[in-house]
């Protein structure tokens, strides 16, 4: 969604000098530099870089990644997304193991840039974002094409897909529509967008914010009631729980007002669950719907590791920028959210 730094930093995670595969921090940050490489790559096709002066290659060298497609978008030709190859393969017949070894591909998505040439086609992505249309959009579904062809060659469990604000919401998506046909990819989604009032940043009271998240629950389970009583959403049948063995990886920071919704979006389905039978249904209604009635909103998940950044952001840029995501010093809290039917 919001915008990424012109003047980031060329260097990138040099203190890993060698990658552990097992390591979740050391595999978040190869993730968001390959999708600092896309922001990169629209850079130096703006500046008219020529390959030896490119900044974008540093990215993926780094870490033994070629880049082996651009994806570009056909509106204003601006670079969105790319996909890379791990450039050394294991020997031909041997599985990849997602868990002990790195993955054969990634496709990696950018989000919004303040570059005037990219920056409209970016805002009327975010647009179409929050009006839950981005499926709709031809960037979007150029996107999408690519990660099913490079499932197809690869396998699900051979992939990764990553994206950060904007493109972490076009990630977000086609990691769902892999998932509902069954194919589960190791997604990482740095800064989503959850589109509903960031309560977490409204108040700091815990017992105001409770009270907030109930009415809003209640309100939301009455009106999804409501509406499936006047048949006024398709039968989608529970996309909810066909989803739930998907579980992406979301990295928020809680000074993020784009992103920190999910902070209490999981949490509230844990406190609603420990108060009650009933607040608990309520709150399993609540939490696959939205006031607005969209049959299947972009920004709600059934599973998902959350990880925070606990060190709040000096401003927006710092606290939503993709940069925080690989630095040595960042001091994170993840807890895996598992929904049960």
């Amino acid at each position: 969604m919001a915008f990424q730094n012109q003047m980031f930093e060329h260097s990138g995670p040099l203190h890993l000098r060698a990658v552990d595969w097992n390591n979740p921090d050391h595999r978040r940050s190869v993730a968001a530099s390959l999708v600092q490489g896309v922001y990169s790559l629209e850079h130096d096709r703006l500046e008219n870089r020529q390959w030896h002066q490119a900044l974008a290659p540093l990215w993926g060298d780094y870490f033994n990644f070629k880049l082996i497609r651009s994806l570009v978008d056909n509106a204003d030709h601006s670079i969105f997304g790319a996909i890379y190859e791990f450039e050394s393969p294991p020997p031909n017949g041997h599985r990849y193991n997602p868990r002990q070894s790195p993955p054969r591909y990634v496709v990696a998505l950018r989000g919004t840039m303040t570059k005037w040439e990219t920056m409209s086609r970016d805002l009327k992505l975010d647009v179409k974002v929050i009006r839950n249309t981005l499926e709709r959009d031809p960037r979007f579904q150029l996107a999408m094409q690519a990660v099913r062809d490079t499932v197809s060659i690869a396998g699900a469990a051979n992939m990764w897909l990553a994206g950060h604000s904007l493109g972490s919401a076009m990630a977000l998506l086609a990691g769902k529509n892999m998932a509902k046909m069954g194919f589960y990819m190791e997604t990482y989604l740095f800064n989503p967008p959850f589109i509903a009032v960031p309560i977490e940043m409204m108040t700091k009271t815990q017992i105001l914010k409770h009270g907030v998240r109930v009415t809003r629950s209640v309100m939301t389970a009455g009106v999804a009631i409501a509406l499936d009583g006047l048949h006024q959403r398709p039968c989608m049948g529970d996309w909810f729980a066909m989803l739930s063995g998907w579980v992406p990886y979301l990295f928020v920071n809680p000074s993020d007002p784009i992103s920190t919704g999910y902070v209490g979006y999981f949490g509230q389905r844990e406190w609603m669950a420990e108060n009650g039978a009933a607040a608990a249904a309520i709150e399993s209604l609540a939490t696959r719907n939205t006031i607005s009635g969209a049959s299947q909103p972009l920004h709600l998940l059934p599973s998902a590791y959350l990880t925070t950044n606990v060190r709040p952001g000096q401003d927006f840029r710092h606290s939503h920028g993709l940069e925080q995501w690989w630095m040595p010093n960042i001091q994170c809290q993840s807890k895996l959210h598992q929904y049960f039917r």
